[in-house]
């Protein structure tokens, strides 16, 4: 017997770590918003009538896996992913033949059937499972448990490493990290250093500004271009200045304290923040986590992440989205054009 997606709303709403790249829908007084790709959904997606239970047991019968896809129209990061992996990978068969992938809208009023008392739009849909980072990729099993949750834009190469782990149904024993990390093939990258980075290893010894921390491993081929791009950018380098940036091997097992004072090693504290992204920045002050950045970020949205924790923000907003919304609409009523894919 399938299990209700009701049921499951609150776990999955565990898995939403914010990276807050959804546009707000407040109409510009006098500055602009640009950046926005205008794409579609592939033909092959399934013509759902998004009633879940019903698609659960349609891929339940075949042997494959749900792939709730939500996506916002122009996001540039679903616009490349869907480029990338969905449409030009050597991969997209893969994707056909073990996967039923349903689009849903996160603005969208199309209703969507959790269960058979339970129905919602596709944007209150979004607002349960608290995406704030577009594309974000929910992958049920049959009794509609969440086995995977990808929050934001992945390369070609982890997004193949993902659906093996589903299809393979590697969840069952083990994380994302510790499949990817167990796979016999050579590393991509090498940790890189940066003047930004602090030697240390009880990072609960810094305690009088916010800590950041950048979990990386040889694995990660979006760590590259995020040292080329991203921490070159001089606006994101003078916002990192306010924080103790803090550079791990996600794959170390040397023995370190963190932010409130455990034993621990990096591979075992990225392990116990369920953190599956390279490079995965996660942001803390005073021992607590803010937030986290686990998903491609271009520098727009990145900067902003940073000011959240960076200004404190995140004392004066209920949540990250919040603050977006309201500091996007004070850029555009100060005349700012804003560019989601710088």
């Amino acid at each position: 017997m399938h299990r209700s997606l009701t049921g499951v709303i609150i776990l999955l709403s565990t898995l939403a770590f914010t990276s807050g790249v959804v546009p707000a829908a407040e109409s510009p007084t006098t500055g602009a918003m640009k950046g926005g790709i205008r794409y579609q959904i592939p033909p092959w997606f399934k013509d759902s009538f998004l009633d879940i239970p019903e698609d659960l047991a349609e891929a339940e019968a075949s042997g494959r896996h749900v792939l709730l896809f939500l996506h916002l129209d122009e996001c540039p990061y679903c616009a490349q992913m869907l480029r990338e992996s969905f449409t030009e990978s050597d991969f997209v068969d893969q994707i056909q033949a073990h996967f039923d992938c349903i689009a849903i809208n996160v603005r969208g009023d199309r209703e969507v059937a959790l269960d058979a008392e339970t129905a919602v739009s596709e944007k209150q849909l979004a607002e349960l499972l608290k995406v704030s980072a577009t594309p974000t990729l929910l992958f049920l099993d049959a009794n509609s448990n969440p086995v995977l949750r990808i929050n934001g834009y992945r390369s070609p190469r982890a997004m193949k490493t993902a659906l093996d782990y589903v299809q393979n149904t590697a969840y069952r024993t083990s994380t994302l990290s510790e499949y990817a990390a167990a796979l016999d093939r050579p590393p991509v990258y090498e940790l890189r250093d940066d003047p930004l980075f602090l030697e240390v290893t009880d990072l609960s010894t810094l305690t009088e500004r916010p800590v950041a921390v950048l979990f990386e491993d040889g694995d990660c081929d979006e760590c590259d271009p995020f040292h080329d791009r991203q921490l070159k950018d001089p606006e994101i380098r003078a916002t990192l200045a306010g924080f103790d940036l803090v550079q791990l091997d996600a794959l170390s097992d040397q023995p370190i304290v963190d932010v409130n004072g455990n034993q621990t090693t990096p591979r075992a504290w990225a392990k116990s923040l369920a953190l599956d992204y390279r490079p995965g920045l996660v942001l803390f002050d005073q021992g607590r986590e803010i937030i986290r950045v686990d998903g491609m970020l271009n520098i727009f949205h990145l900067h902003q992440v940073l000011l959240f924790v960076a200004d404190g923000e995140y004392q004066n907003y209920p949540s990250y989205r919040d603050y977006s919304r309201a500091r996007r609409q004070a850029l555009l009523e100060a005349g700012a054009v804003i560019d989601y894919a710088r």
